[in-house]
């Protein structure tokens, strides 16, 4: 199996960056079909979670990165749209700190009060996702 893994920036500096996530999965989406493989695990972004009340994602999202909302809206239609077995991974803010297999998961909404996670977390839990076919097709919320 091969598993491609992608991660979202946190915003993006130029005008031309504009759209890279959702190029991003256009260009990674055709690749793929193009040598059968299926499986896609992708980190987006929380903000996209409108019933988030604490932390209220959506609307900080809105607010603080509208152009990075717009982009990460767009590259998940891409992949939604697709023929792919995607798995689509919103963890809130990320952090350095290290690995602790202790992370909260929640299928379709950002686990409550769930404000940050280390980015090694967020890797632990897309290899395993990748191999787990229970989250094909869906997105979910991931934080410590």
């Amino acid at each position: 199996m091969r598993l491609y893994q992608h991660s979202v920036p946190g915003c993006p500096y130029r005008r031309a960056e504009e759209h890279l996530l959702e190029q991003f999965a256009g260009a990674l989406t055709k690749a793929m079909l193009h040598t059968n493989v299926r499986r896609v695990v992708v980190e987006s972004v929380a903000f996209l979670f409108k019933d988030s009340i604490l932390p209220p994602a959506y609307l900080l999202g809105r607010l603080l990165f509208p152009r990075t909302v717009a982009d990460a809206s767009a590259m998940e239609r891409v992949f939604a749209e697709s023929e792919l077995d995607w798995t689509m991974v919103r963890p809130p803010e990320l952090t350095d700190k290290p690995y602790t297999g202790m992370y909260r998961v929640r299928e379709g909404h950002l686990p409550r009060l769930g404000f940050k996670i280390s980015r090694a977390d967020v890797a632990d839990f897309m290899i395993k996702a990748a191999e787990n076919h229970s989250s094909i097709r869906k997105i979910v919320g991931i934080s410590n």
